[in-house]
């Protein structure tokens, strides 16, 4: 197995190539990579893209064409800690326009299915605080939240 970690592979439905330019104008260090398309004799329709590389946040994926065969479903999701209020904005707003949609606790789907959560990054901190009251608190104010509210998360764990 190689040291350069690992690579997520996410299955489109035709929306690979769109997928990729989408996710690469939503994060930082983020960049289109290598594009592949079927050749004449594939399977699939010559020229038609089969994969779109990219890395976002500095992590590898690749989008394949799949068809319609899979679906993403919640069972999968990815985590983007965030250090305040304007990062949480940002990609909640960002991923969850043009038919994306919140959901509870910070959790979202965007509009290719894909679930996100959009994390506070000190709630992690706070909801595994040794005082049970405090972790208590900030897990009782996340859990009636959609997108979180970093200033509403503190004033929770602080007991304000």
């Amino acid at each position: 197995m190689t040291t350069a970690g690992f690579t997520t592979c996410l299955w489109f439905d035709g929306q690979a190539e769109e997928a990729a330019h989408h996710y690469v104008s939503v994060f930082k260090d983020a960049a289109l990579g290598r594009v592949v398309r079927w050749p004449e004799g594939g399977p699939g329709p010559a020229g038609a893209v089969l994969t779109a590389e990219f890395t976002a946040n500095g992590q590898k994926f690749v989008a394949l064409n799949g068809g319609p065969e899979f679906t993403f479903n919640e069972a999968v999701s990815f985590q983007i800690l965030c250090s305040d209020q304007q990062e949480i904005d940002h990609y909640w707003t960002k991923l969850t326009e043009n038919g994306g949609e919140g959901g509870p606790c910070g959790w979202l789907k965007d509009k290719y299915g894909v679930s996100w959560q959009v994390v506070y990054a000190p709630l992690l901190d706070m909801v595994a605080d040794p005082d049970p009251e405090k972790a208590a608190r900030a897990t009782k104010a996340m859990m009636g939240m959609g997108k979180l509210d970093a200033a509403a998360l503190e004033e929770a764990y602080a007991g304000a």
